[in-house]
Order: C-alpha cells, then sequence, then structure tokens
C-alpha cells in the first residue's frame, strides 16, 4: 500500500506536469484558432472582391488581409513558448503561403472558386496544427472539451465553405451548382454532432437555441433549396441577404466556440490546480487513511463490490439504450441512492421515448398540431422536447405553406389560357389541364386514355417521336411545333416547350395554339405578295391569278376571281389549282354547281357564303359589288368557318384588286386615247392631202396660166402675178411641213427605219444613226411612238438644249424596241418643265412601255425608251 502510495504522488506530479503542457499548448492554440478565423474572414473577403469588383469589397479585403497578419503576428510570440512541436515555423510557413495566395488572386486571374478552393488549404493547415496542440487531452473531460472545440471549428469551416461556394452561386446563377454545396452543409451537421456529443448541458442548450433563430432558419431554408433537383432561382435569396444571413449564424457559432475555448481553458486550469492539490493532498491523506482503507476494505469489500457491479451493469445498459435492465439494489446508502437514481433515469428516458414516439406517430397520420408535454419534464430533457416541437412547427408551417403553394398551382394548372400536361415515358397522358380538353375538344378520359401520339397528325407524327426522344434521353424541347388533330376532324398547330424529370419517369409540358396566328401570318404574307405585284404595275391578269392561287394555297382548295359584269354576268379573271385526274373530272360538275350556288348566295346577300364543297365571298369596291372570290374542295365538303376567313382575306385585298382594275383600265382608256388621236392626226393629214393640196395645187396651174398669158412680161401686172404664186408656193410648202407634222406619210409608207432618216435629215442639229432594226414592219403604234419621241427629243435638241450633235440607236431584242437618243447639250431636263416630256411619257405607257430620262445639267440629256412589241396589255 506504501508503495501504491509512493507510485501514485509521482503519477499524480507527472500528471500535472502534463496538465501544465496541456495548457500552454491550448493558449497557442488559441492564437492559431485566431488565425484561423481572420484567414476565413479574408476568403470570404477576397471572394466578394472578385464576385462584386469594387472600392467597398476593396478596402473590406485589406481590412482583412491586415487582421489576418496582425493575427499571426499574435500567433507566433504565443506559440514561442511552446517547445514540443516547431508551431513557430509551420505559422511562417503559412504566412509565406498567404503573401503567394494574395499576389495571385491579386492580380485577377483564378476565379471565385479558386480562390475559395486556394484558402482552403490554408485553413486545414491551420486546424491541423490546432488539432495536434489539443490532442494531448490528459483528462477526460479536457479531452471531451477539446473534442467540442475542434468539433465547433470544424463545424465553422465548413459553414464558412458553404458561405463562400452559395456566395458564387447566387452571384452566378448562370454558372452549374456546385457539387459540393451540400457536402459542407452535412459536414458541419456532422461536426455540431460531435459538439453536442461533448460539450456541457449549457452550451449544447444554446446551441439548440442559435440552431431555430432567423438567421439558422434562412440559412436551412436555402439548403433546402439547394437540395432539391434544379432549383429554381426565383426561390433562392439575394447575394445580400444569403452573405448578411450566413454572416450572422457564423457569428453566433464563433461566440459560442468562444464560450467552448473557454470552458477547454477552465477545465484545463481546474484540472491542473486539482492535480497539484491532489498531489500534496493525497500524499498526506493516503498515509493516514492507509490503515483504514485496509480495514475497511477488507470489511465492507462484499457489501460494496455487489451493489456496484450492479449499478455499473445497469448504468452500461443504460448507455447503451437498453430500458429493460432493472437494478434490484435498495439499500439505503449512497449506492441505494445512485441506484433509485438510475431506476427515476430510466423511467424518465421512456417517458421522453413515448413522447418522441407520439410525435412521429402524430407526423405520420398528419396530425401537425400535436405538442409534445414539456411540463412534465425539467433540465435539458425539457429543453429537447421544446426544441422538438420548434422543429414540429416549423414542419407544420412548411407543410402549410406546400399546401398553399400546391393550391396556387392547382388553380395556375386549371385557369391557364395555355395546354398544360404530365405525360409518362410510355407515352401516355398522365394529367391535362381544361385548356387542353376546349383546344382539342376531346374529354380528358378520352385523352387519358389513348397514347397521345394517336392524337397528333399523321404527316407530325416521326417528328413527334424523334422529339419525345430526346426528351427521355434528358434534353429539353423548346420551340417544337406539331399538328393536333380535334375532335371535329379539324387541325390545330401546337407550339410545345416540355422538360423531363427522368427520375420520375415523367416529361412536364406546356403547349401554345398558334393556329391563328400561323394562318394570319401565312394570309399576311399573301397580302404582301399581292400589294408588291400590284405596286410593282404587274399585268392585271397577273395579279387576278396571284390572288387565285394564294387563295387556293391558304385554303387547299381550288380557287377563281371573278367579276361580276353590269349585265349580270361574270367574267373569269384568275384560277389557280386547276385539277385534271380522274376524281377531279367526277366533282367537277358538282363543284362547280356548289359554287353557282355560293355565288348566286353571295350576290343575293353580299355576305360570304358556304353551299357544300364551295364558299364565295364578295368582292366590295366602293360600296358596289365588283366581283367575287370563289374557292372549291375538289372531294370533301369545306368545314364550318371557311367562309369567315375567306371573307377577311378578300376583304383584305379588295383595294389591291381595286387598283389593279383601275391600273388596267386606266391603261385601256390611255391607249384608247392615244389610238383616237393617232387616228384623227391620219384623217386631219389625208383630208389636208385631198382637200387643201389638192386646190393649191390647182390654183397654182391657173397662176402659171394666167402669167403665161401676160403679154408684157415686165409690167407691174406680171410681177403683181409673180409673187402671188412665189407666196403660194411657201404656203404649200408650210401647209406639207404642217401634215407631214400631224402624221408623216413616209412613216405609214416606209416604216420606223425611212422615217427618222427623213427626221435626221430635216434636223437642225447633225444626228449620228444606229438603227438595228428588222426587216419587217413593227406594230403600227410602236412605230409611231417611236417616231413621236424621236421627233420631240430632236427638237428640244435644237430649241432648249443647244447640242451639238445627236445619236439614235434603235434595236429590237426580247420583243422590245430599245431606243436611247442622246445629246452634248447643256442637260437639266425636268419632266414636266414644258418639254413635252408628259406627253412622251403618256404615250409610251399608254401601250405598255416606258420612257427614261437621264439630264444631268451641263451633261447633256439622255432618253432610253422600251417599247414591247407585244402591244398593250389587256384589261384582264
Amino acid at each position: 500500500m506504501l508503495a501504491f502510495t509512493a507510485f501514485g504522488a509521482v503519477a499524480q506530479g507527472q500528471e500535472a506536469h502534463t496538465l501544465e503542457r496541456f495548457h500552454t499548448a491550448i493558449g497557442v492554440s488559441y492564437g492559431t484558432t485566431e488565425v484561423s478565423d481572420a484567414v476565413a474572414r479574408e476568403r470570404i473577403a477576397a471572394v466578394l472582391a472578385r464576385l462584386r469588383p469594387g472600392a467597398v469589397t476593396s478596402a473590406e479585403r485589406t481590412a482583412a488581409e491586415r487582421a489576418v497578419d496582425r493575427a499571426l503576428t499574435r500567433a507566433t510570440r504565443r506559440a514561442a513558448t511552446w517547445s514540443r512541436t516547431d508551431v513557430v515555423a509551420r505559422l511562417e510557413a503559412i504566412g509565406r503561403q498567404l503573401h503567394a495566395l494574395r499576389v495571385r488572386t491579386g492580380t485577377g486571374s483564378p476565379g471565385a472558386r479558386s480562390v475559395v478552393d486556394q484558402y482552403q488549404s490554408v485553413e486545414d493547415q491551420l486546424l491541423d496544427t490546432v488539432a495536434g496542440l489539443e490532442s494531448g487531452r490528459p483528462t477526460r473531460a479536457a479531452g471531451r472539451a477539446a473534442d467540442a472545440h475542434l468539433a465547433l471549428l470544424e463545424a465553422i469551416e465548413a459553414g464558412e465553405r458553404e458561405r463562400a461556394e452559395v456566395a458564387v452561386l447566387l452571384a452566378t446563377p448562370s454558372e452549374r451548382r456546385p457539387a459540393a454545396a451540400e457536402r459542407w452543409s452535412a459536414l458541419e451537421e456532422s461536426q455540431l454532432r460531435e459538439f453536442r456529443r461533448n460539450t456541457s448541458d449549457r452550451l449544447r442548450a444554446e446551441l439548440y437555441g442559435k440552431q431555430f433563430e432567423p438567421p439558422g432558419r434562412a440559412v436551412r431554408a436555402v439548403r433546402d433549396t439547394l437540395t432539391e433537383s434544379g432549383p429554381r432561382s426565383a426561390r433562392l435569396p439575394s447575394y445580400d441577404r444569403w452573405l448578411a444571413a450566413s454572416e450572422a449564424r457564423i457569428d453566433s457559432l464563433r461566440g459560442l466556440q468562444d464560450q467552448a475555448a473557454r470552458e477547454l481553458a477552465g477545465t484545463a486550469a481546474r484540472d491542473l490546480r486539482g492535480a497539484e492539490t491532489r498531489v500534496w493532498r493525497d500524499l498526506s491523506v493516503s498515509l493516514s487513511v492507509l490503515c483504514l482503507v485496509t480495514l475497511l476494505s477488507l470489511a465492507l469489500g462484499r457489501s460494496i463490490t455487489r451493489p456496484l457491479g450492479e449499478v455499473a451493469a445497469g448504468a452500461r445498459a443504460l448507455s447503451d439504450g437498453d430500458l429493460s435492465y432493472d437494478i434490484r439494489y435498495t439499500g439505503r446508502d449512497e449506492l441505494g441512492a445512485v441506484a433509485d437514481t438510475f431506476r427515476e433515469l430510466r423511467v424518465t428516458t421512456e417517458r421522453l421515448a413515448a413522447e418522441i414516439r407520439s410525435m412521429n406517430t402524430a407526423i405520420d397520420d398528419n396530425r401537425l398540431g400535436h405538442r409534445a408535454d414539456v411540463d412534465s419534464f425539467a433540465g435539458t430533457w425539457a429543453q429537447l422536447l421544446d426544441g422538438m416541437n420548434g422543429t414540429m412547427a416549423s414542419f407544420a408551417a412548411a407543410h402549410g405553406r406546400r399546401e398553399k403553394a400546391e393550391d396556387e398551382l392547382e388553380s395556375i394548372f386549371n385557369l391557364s389560357l395555355d395546354l398544360l400536361c404530365i405525360s409518362g415515358v410510355d407515352g401516355y397522358f398522365k394529367r391535362v389541364n381544361p385548356a387542353f380538353e376546349r383546344t382539342l375538344g376531346h374529354p380528358a378520359r378520352t385523352l387519358l386514355s389513348k397514347p397521345f401520339i394517336e392524337f397528333v397528325h399523321q404527316e407530325d407524327r416521326a417528328g413527334t417521336r424523334r422529339a419525345f426522344e430526346r426528351l427521355e434521353r434528358g434534353v429539353e424541347v423548346a420551340e417544337f411545333e406539331n399538328r393536333y388533330l380535334r375532335a371535329d376532324g379539324t387541325e390545330c398547330r401546337l407550339q410545345w416547350s416540355a422538360r423531363p424529370v427522368p427520375e420520375e419517369g415523367l416529361v412536364y409540358a406546356a403547349a401554345r395554339d398558334v393556329t391563328e396566328s400561323r394562318r394570319r401570318a401565312r394570309e399576311q404574307a399573301a397580302l404582301r405578295r399581292v400589294a408588291t405585284l400590284v405596286a410593282g404595275g404587274a399585268p392585271p391578269a397577273e395579279v387576278f391569278a396571284t390572288v387565285a392561287e394564294e387563295v387556293g394555297d391558304l385554303l387547299g382548295t381550288t380557287a377563281a376571281v371573278l367579276r361580276h359584269e353590269p349585265d349580270g354576268s361574270r367574267t373569269v379573271l384568275g384560277t389557280a389549282h386547276e385539277l385534271l385526274d380522274d376524281d377531279e373530272r367526277v366533282s367537277r360538275d358538282a363543284r362547280r354547281d356548289a359554287a353557282r350556288l355560293a355565288v348566286h348566295e353571295v350576290t343575293r346577300t353580299r355576305c360570304a357564303a358556304r353551299v357544300g364543297r364551295a364558299v364565295a365571298a364578295p368582292i366590295v369596291v366602293e360600296d358596289r359589288l365588283w366581283g367575287f372570290v370563289v374557292a372549291a374542295s375538289p372531294l370533301d365538303a369545306l368545314t364550318e368557318g371557311t367562309e369567315s376567313r375567306l371573307a377577311d382575306f378578300t376583304e383584305l385585298i379588295a383595294t389591291a384588286i381595286a387598283n389593279a382594275d383601275s391600273r388596267a383600265e386606266l391603261t385601256a382608256s390611255r391607249a384608247r386615247v392615244v389610238a383616237a388621236g393617232d387616228a384623227s392626226r391620219r384623217r386631219i393629214e389625208r383630208d389636208l392631202h385631198d382637200g387643201v393640196q389638192q386646190r393649191l395645187v390647182a390654183l397654182q396651174l391657173d397662176l402659171r396660166l394666167a402669167e403665161s398669158m401676160v403679154t408684157e412680161p415686165g409690167s407691174e401686172l406680171a410681177g403683181q402675178l409673180a409673187h402671188v404664186s412665189k407666196g403660194l408656193d411657201d404656203a404649200f410648202q408650210d401647209l406639207l411641213q404642217v401634215a407631214r407634222g400631224i402624221h408623216p406619210a413616209i412613216l405609214s409608207k416606209g416604216g420606223l427605219g425611212p422615217a427618222l432618216r427623213s427626221l435626221a435629215r430635216r434636223s437642225a442639229v447633225p444626228v449620228e444613226l444606229d438603227l438595228r432594226l428588222p426587216p419587217t414592219r413593227l406594230p403600227e403604234q410602236v412605230e409611231v411612238a417611236a417616231y413621236y419621241v424621236t421627233s420631240e427629243c430632236l427638237s428640244n435638241a435644237a430649241k432648249h438644249a443647244h447640242a451639238r450633235v445627236v445619236s439614235v440607236e434603235a434595236r429590237t431584242h426580247d420583243d422590245v424596241l430599245e431606243l436611247i437618243i442622246a445629246d452634248d447639250g447643256v442637260g437639266g431636263a425636268e419632266i414636266g418643265g414644258g418639254s413635252g416630256l408628259i406627253g412622251l411619257i403618256d404615250r409610251v405607257e399608254a401601250i405598255g412601255g416606258k420612257l427614261d430620262v437621264g439630264s444631268p445639267p451641263g451633261e447633256g440629256t439622255r432618253t432610253r425608251v422600251r417599247l414591247p412589241l407585244g402591244g398593250p396589255p389587256s384589261d384582264g
């Protein structure tokens, strides 16, 4: 016993020395922990400066770097007192590593996530150093306090890493969600469980309280959102709200860390003082009670060993969760009190387990208003049940919000005008909204009972299958269009956007009915094509044929444009899609009869009408029935509503048809005016030649006869007769010139070539001719127009342009006579400036030609005429 007492004194001395070293190591670890906290703040400051560059974030990063440097200096001074491991060298290496890291991140080359990863290695080294310093653990209490302190440090570091990565996600939402974001929250929770297992009841209760504070709830909400598959960005908090919430939560954990550190220091100090006291107390007491202990151990060994073993076995069973073990010892000594305490603890544990089972049953039965009876417990048990009640309340609130969201989603699903559905990978609709039923005309039970491909138009099924195969592979599909068949057999065009959920075997899809918009787009395109033809001066026959073709394309039928004549008859102006196969010949008579009845109905009501296979719409111009647009289906009867579509399109093109008709009438009227003018000129020229010219010739012959009868040639009478004869000759020549100007006889006799040469000979300005005309005569109206254009241009060159030479080039090609007249005069000729060009333009355009004049000032005048050899266009 003496040897044991001496050995115990030596052992307690060594224990005191060990506790003293552990107390010193804790002081060094606190300095290292301060560096770790400062590095964590520098890391988040560096990340924020990378995400949101600016003066404020840059200043915060600089302040954080200075705080780290000060913490390193203090930690290095503390580490100088510790000699067991070279902590100073480690801290100096970490300082150099931080300096290099700051240089790299200061250049702006690494991204925010790269900055987080690089700082992580520094944090790992610091935490390893702290773990090494606190690894002594001379007593169980000190070891538990050290384990709690280290676990809380690891949890805070996991929270800091999570804070940085979620900040990167929120600042750059287009980036891929970090796969490690969930790992840090799991690591934090694991470390907090380790902390709760080893810390004191007070800190454990305080941790429970901090976890249910607003910052803790906000962080848990973000974690729940991130754990969902593909969270919507609208449900994530803002960048600033996340930083504020996570910072508040980490600061609260750091406050708890400070308390854990103080508890560890207090435990180490108490252990050290206790060890020092025990060294002297035990040494003095051990010798005095040695004999007494020996006697008591012999006397009481049997009475203590059995109940003590029974209590120890009960304690082990209770710690293992076995509530069935019963301690039978009921003595009235201290061991009996301990046994009673263990029995009470077992009863309390059974009651606590019953409350937990009751709460689980309430959750399973969806009785979220159930709460545990906290008042029947005390201390930590009451705090635990109160925390469970808070969790139940939070769960009930979340469940209420979920039910409200489901109700809102159900309302949106049912009220949406777009088509919404859920489809399975088996090709069947699982759910459709009312808009689906309204659009397709099928009830929901019909849509759900058949594969959806059966409702797709036959021609679009292959493309629909390819799109669905992409969805089965997990690829989203957007802007996909296909045609569905309604219950009445008509088609509707749907534009789809779909997202697959492979893990559930479902596809969520939304469709929009674009039938009307596509039809309106086709009608507008057709209207633009017709308007372009009219604006470009296309022949009316081409315009009317194009109108018929556009109507036929829009309705998928044959079509025709008819003009309503004053006598009640109809003139066909244009047709399209006339089929000549055997089936069409069989149905042609029936189709014509239906079209005739439809036109008759439109004539009577002046409204669009549908009769079997035919539909007709009126063309109303200036409140008068101008004509009709008729469409007829070769085989099937036209569906209801076709007449309204045709009426709408006809109303849009009525103006274009009227313009084309007016242009045709104007062209025909102009051609008639020009033809009438030319006929009048020919008649006047013929009357002058056959009337006045012949009389003047007769008078000249009579005057010469009178001159020959004068006996005295030098008399006054002879002179007067000679003077009259001279005046009569001049009048005859002037009359001849006038007659030639009205309608040159050489043009009627010799054609355009000789007429142009005659003009060149009579021109006051030298003319260079380049005539490449066919040997045959050209149409009369073409020759007359070319003659008068050349005559007017030569006259303008002599009177106004003061030209020295004029070139005239005439040639035929591609059924067109091209005439180019150019002079080297002063230029500046303007249409409508009194030069006679307006009359020439009217004459040329009356026969379907075109006249262009180029006359820059000082560069002469160039007139180019193109005259069709086929004559003017007809009026359709």
